[in-house]
């Protein structure tokens, strides 16, 4: 049963966190059982395959090239409809979209969490806002964009962008899948950017870092010369000594 709930949960989890924000039932995209039904026969085929032949087939390089071109243009368009859906309700809310939008197309990730915690797993260090993937860091761009869009601050038709972002996807996906790279597209543009809108995040952490060592150094005791330090070598000295005369008036 929880490998069947995780299974929907991967399926279904951009859809029920966009009701969530929307404040729709959550369990209102359950009631369409032709999607339930296909998520259920593909659930089934990949754990209880004869031989794994069906989940050795969708891992067979150019058919998963296919299946992740797919799944990047099917990201867009949930993307696009997330921002006109956030839309219809809030008009002049900007966050609200791009919040829908973004939800919409990395649901998935950003459910990992409560999909861990019902196979009995929990790792908090995989929070997927802690370390957005490339997908999840897109599908933010691309909700800015598209609100952007939606809202005529950005003077190009939906067409047009989502033909473009959709293209954008495809192929930087489907080229870090076909050479097994974990990097990000992104990660050159942050480079330059973020030091000059947040800082280094090196010197920081080495501020940080000598300014903690000063402190253990003065209050915890393990320095070389501190008083703390001197205080255990004496008393074990004194203890030697003291056994050393009991051992000589003993032999005596």
């Amino acid at each position: 049963m929880a490998s069947w709930l995780c299974a929907m949960l991967h399926c279904f989890g951009s859809y029920i966190l966009a009701d969530l924000l929307l404040g729709e039932p959550l369990i209102d995209y359950f009631s369409n059982n032709s999607s339930i039904l296909l998520a259920t026969a593909v659930w089934y085929l990949i754990f209880f395959c004869p031989l794994d032949l069906f989940y050795k087939c969708v891992c067979f390089l150019p058919v998963k090239l296919i299946f992740v071109a797919m799944k990047e243009v099917v990201r867009v368009r949930k993307i696009a409809v997330g921002i006109h859906h956030a839309h219809h309700h809030y008009h002049h809310g900007w966050f609200v979209m791009i919040a829908t939008g973004w939800v919409k197309g990395s649901g998935v990730a950003l459910m990992s969490n409560v999909e861990q915690l019902l196979r009995g797993v929990w790792k908090p260090e995989t929070n997927e806002i802690l370390h957005m993937s490339f997908p999840t860091k897109a599908s933010l761009y691309g909700a800015i964009l598209f609100t952007l869009q939606q809202t005529r601050w950005l003077p190009v038709s939906k067409a047009s962008l989502i033909f473009v972002f959709t293209m954008f996807m495809v192929s930087c996906k489907v080229f870090l899948t076909a050479t097994h790279s974990h990097s990000s597209p992104f990660d050159v543009l942050e480079g330059y950017i973020c030091p000059v809108l947040f800082g280094t995040a090196w010197g920081g952490n080495h501020h940080h870092d000598n300014h903690g060592g000063s402190h253990g150094g003065s209050h915890g005791g393990g320095g070389p010369g501190s008083p703390h330090s001197a205080l255990p070598a004496r008393s074990k000295e004194e203890l030697s000594e003291g056994s050393r005369k009991k051992k000589t008036k003993k032999a005596d």
